[in-house]
């Protein structure tokens, strides 16, 4: 059996051809307001997909997190709440805005704890960025209600859950702002690639602006920018994925679907996120162990499965925001969930052999070690 990553990329025909159309036409990459051919493509299918006024695509999911906050008006010594238990750059993003993360704890489910958000909100509060992890949406209705009351931004980091639904309605349009990630490993990809969701006017022209220095005509620099531009051969790759989302969710539930039933009354493994009011895209299938994760990691990785922790260390423990001053932050259930969970591979690129490999080894490995 050859290693099985806990993500692999699908690309086929569709992308090649359409990549070959951009190097064919000699226009790598589109420094206008409005971006290049594949770019308008590609976000004219995110508004479709979203049911949104605006998509705007950048070069990364961070470059939608920066954009976003800085349109929404995050600036020097802003307060921004935000889970620890996520990849770090959504609170890089916020400090390379020159704000401040205030880091709440999650619930079970992973997701930020709406009231610990509410013990948070303080007058210097400038944004709430839920992060919807392992592709499942966080509780927003009492976000939104928050950040309403508290004329709060809400940005959704929605890097991890393009096609996943709250409520019948998708991931990234329910706030201000939703942030979405094109990273290699994420539901769809373009290498590496992002996009904002709104359908707010003032925030898509500014994310506009702030992706391309500023500029609107030539070099008419009118608000601090960067090079956030995606080029043309990405969004080409992107406009492609984009058109097989539906597929590969579907393909991501029913693996997930066949993981649970194998593994249905092996005690010491727990399943957290199943609310009936919102919709999974399995970006990470993850379970908690109730004791011995190394050691069925280790098991399972023995047997060729790229078994991983996501995250084994909470942003406040990393050693930058320990520097940063976070050393003393305590966040009980995130540190736990730290501790405990374990994903294993779910993505559509498995094969019915791998499927039953990770199926057989996990099932194994738990009746041995929890």
């Amino acid at each position: 059996m050859n290693f099985i990553p806990i993500n692999r990329p699908l690309i086929g025909e569709e992308e090649r051809r359409k990549v070959d159309e951009v190097l064919e036409s000699g226009i790598l990459t589109d420094a206008t307001h409005q971006g290049g051919k594949y770019v308008r493509e590609f976000e004219s299918k995110c508004r479709t997909l979203l049911g949104v006024k605006h998509a705007i695509a950048l070069n990364s999911g961070t470059a939608a997190l920066h954009a976003s906050l800085i349109a929404c008006g995050v600036g020097e010594g802003d307060e921004v709440i935000l889970p620890s238990f996520t990849f770090v750059a959504t609170a890089n993003a916020v400090v390379a805005c020159g704000g401040r993360p205030v880091f709440a704890d999650i619930r079970e489910d992973y997701n930020m704890d709406p009231a610990d958000v509410r013990r948070k909100i303080t007058r210097r509060t400038k944004a709430i960025i839920p992060v919807h992890l392992y592709g499942y949406p966080a509780e927003m209705d009492e976000l939104r209600e928050m950040g309403g009351r508290q004329s709060v931004s809400v940005i959704e980091d929605a890097a991890e859950s393009l096609g996943a639904e709250y409520k019948g309605r998708q991931t990234g349009t329910l706030s201000n702002a939703g942030c979405f990630s094109l990273y290699a490993t994420k539901v769809i990809t373009s290498g590496e690639g992002g996009a904002v969701s709104t359908n707010d006017e003032e925030i898509a022209e500014k994310i506009r602006m702030i992706r391309n220095h500023g500029m609107v005509e030539g070099s008419d620099t009118r608000v601090l920018g960067y090079n956030f531009r995606l080029n043309e051969i990405n969004a080409a790759v992107a406009s492609a994925q984009i058109d097989k989302l539906s597929r590969f969710i579907r393909t991501r539930r029913g693996n997930a679907s066949f993981l649970t039933d194998q593994i249905r009354g092996v005690s010491g493994a727990t399943l957290t996120q199943t609310a009936e009011d919102r919709t999974h895209v399995w970006y990470l299938y993850t379970l908690r162990l109730s004791k011995n994760r190394g050691k069925v990691l280790d098991r399972l990785r023995s047997r060729a499965i790229g078994a991983s922790v996501y995250y084994e260390t909470p942003v406040h423990r990393t050693p930058l925001y320990s520097k940063l001053g976070y050393s003393k932050v305590r966040l009980r259930v995130t540190e736990e969930a730290a501790a405990h969970v374990i994903s294993v591979p779910v993505h559509p690129g498995l094969t019915e052999q791998e499927r039953g490999h990770v199926a057989s080894e996990l099932k194994g490995a738990l009746r041995e070690f929890t």
